[in-house]
């Protein structure tokens, strides 16, 4: 049986205007599916940087996490590189949390049109994954 392991578990979800309560609840949702699909409860998480592409600016996906009781997990906001022909009006996140789960094993969560983003990725554990390091 593995130990527990600090992991990094990606994410991001696309919202159809820039409200500051559509970009809240749709942090809400993606983070929710991460925590669910990867057994994790607050005091799991280590930290969730966020980043957000430039369309988007009425809130901070960071509230989300406050509501959901993550009053003390260190969380961290940023933008998006500016790449042309990237998904609009996106929000990705990275929880860095702390699992017995395998690399293979952890649940990376696209939603909506960011499926796309990581079709190899999205729904499904990583498994079949090279290792690069």
């Amino acid at each position: 049986m593995q130990g527990v392991k600090m992991r990094g578990i990606r994410g991001a979800i696309d919202v159809s205007s820039n409200h500051r309560q559509e970009i809240i609840e749709s942090t809400k949702e993606l983070l929710k599916e991460i925590f669910d699909q990867n057994t994790l409860e607050n005091e799991d998480v280590a930290a969730i940087l966020f980043s957000m592409t430039d369309d988007l600016d009425a809130a901070f996906p960071a509230e989300a996490v406050r509501q959901m009781g993550g009053k003390y997990i260190p969380v961290f906001c940023t933008r998006e590189i500016n790449v042309p022909g990237s998904l609009p009006r996106c929000i990705r996140l990275l929880v860095l949390a702390n699992t017995s789960k395998a690399p293979e094993e952890i649940r990376h969560i696209y939603l909506r049109g960011a499926a796309a983003l990581r079709e190899d990725l999205h729904g499904e554990a990583s498994r079949g994954t090279r290792r690069m390091f």
